[in-house]
């Protein structure tokens, strides 16, 4: 078994490396003046079973294409199995068609994939389940469940805790997470009266007293999380936490946090932080190499790996 990573979250890549007792494979992945990508694989990896350890983040193309030629670079250098790992998918958004004339582009990203050669994908937290099933080879999807119930349980009261759904969609993942912690469970439902008004934020629950878990698997421009909290603190909670696993935190999104009545936005490594997350007051990052990397070593033993979530 040999893991290999492109430029997209190193750190993450090296600390799973760690955590199996390994080196990373050595290898170049570069642009030419035009920006093009090179790779080139500077060990022997004939008959290994090899794990390509790459978001496909911020620049979502760019390390996107790194992925797919580092992917085309192993399977012509005699790779035995080659997985993709991939613990943030990009694209997983446009898994629908919400109008007229437009992309399904996670299945056209899935697609791409394969047909670079992948012979399966592990991958973490998709924003819709489904799309396991756009890939037609083996696809596992990554929890990040377990290490925010760890992470929770130290930093909060669990007694007096309710885990909360920003929105109607998210209500199957806060509920997982509220059943490993015995916690009551609360919604937020969003709705928009008439055109041109602004969103009113109902809470499906009791939360008044209680300390509040904000669950979902992407933060983006931080808007619906920051209105949430401030929705929950109305109805009389006493404070508001967010566990979100990726942390896209794009445009002014940091800031916006940052000046939020959010107490803590509890983000995991997929992603790898900026600057700007790292100095922010209220934002925390907990990694996520330990479950990957136990994920990839049973993945190469021939193991369970959803025996990880039991």
């Amino acid at each position: 078994m040999k893991i290999i990573t492109g430029n997209s979250n190193k750190p993450l890549a090296e600390a799973i490396c760690s955590y199996l007792h390994m080196p990373i494979t050595k290898a170049v992945v570069r642009r030419f003046n035009d920006m093009e990508v090179f790779v080139e694989i500077q060990e022997n990896v004939r008959g290994q079973d090899m794990f390509v350890v790459q978001s496909t983040s911020f620049p979502a193309n760019d390390h996107l294409m790194e992925l797919l030629i580092i992917t085309d670079a192993l399977r012509r250098a005699s790779a035995k199995r080659i997985t993709a790992v991939i613990p943030y998918f990009g694209y997983a958004r446009q898994d629908r068609k919400p109008s007229a004339r437009t992309p399904i582009s996670a299945k056209l990203v899935a697609n791409l994939i394969t047909h670079a050669g992948a012979d399966r994908v592990l991958t973490m937290d998709l924003h819709a389940g489904q799309i396991q099933g756009f890939f037609d080879i083996p696809t596992d999807n990554l929890f990040a469940g377990p290490v925010f119930v760890r992470d929770i349980k130290q930093h909060n009261d669990v007694a007096n805790t309710v885990v909360v759904s920003p929105d109607v969609g998210g209500v199957v993942r806060a509920r997982a997470l509220a059943k490993r912690l015995d916690c009551p469970l609360a919604i937020v439902d969003k709705r928009r009266e008439r055109a041109g008004e602004s969103e009113v934020m109902n809470i499906i629950g009791e939360v008044k007293g209680k300390s509040c878990i904000l669950i979902d698997d992407i933060v983006d421009s931080g808007g619906t999380l920051c209105n949430a909290a401030e929705a929950l603190l109305e109805q009389g909670a006493k404070d508001v936490s967010a566990y979100i696993t990726h942390g896209v935190l794009s445009g002014g999104a940091v800031a916006r946090i940052t000046s939020s009545k959010l107490k803590n936005l509890v983000i995991t490594d997929s992603i790898q932080p900026t600057e700007a997350v790292k100095v922010a007051r209220n934002i925390r990052v907990i990694s996520i190499a330990s479950l990957i990397g136990e994920a990839i070593g049973r993945t190469s033993r021939e193991e369970s790996v959803s025996s990880l979530f039991e």
